[in-house]
């Protein structure tokens, strides 16, 4: 489907409320929804949603990785697993 056939007027999520949550339940496919000529607002089904924002997480935890690496707040592997090792031989 075509993202352009998922811009409606607000009246029309007025009118078809019901209609349009099933769609984007099954479909997954955000809605713009516009008022007065403007977009002003997406609606998009929850599953959607949860999975954009565990998307934006791992991008967040990626960009952190990256930053530290170029700071040069690393450690070798090597180093991390001797302690580790030695940490679980005093347990």
């Amino acid at each position: 489907m075509k993202f352009s056939t998922q811009i409606k007027p607000i009246s029309y999520l007025k009118a078809n409320a019901a209609e349009v949550l099933q769609q984007l339940s099954e479909q997954r496919v955000p809605m713009v929804i516009t008022q007065n000529g403007e977009a002003r607002a997406v609606l998009q089904d929850v599953a959607s949603y949860e999975e954009g924002q565990e998307t934006l997480a791992l991008l967040k935890i990626l960009a952190l990785g990256n930053s530290q690496i170029e700071a040069g707040k690393v450690i070798p592997a090597s180093d991390v697993i001797r302690k580790l090792r030695a940490k679980k031989a005093s347990v």
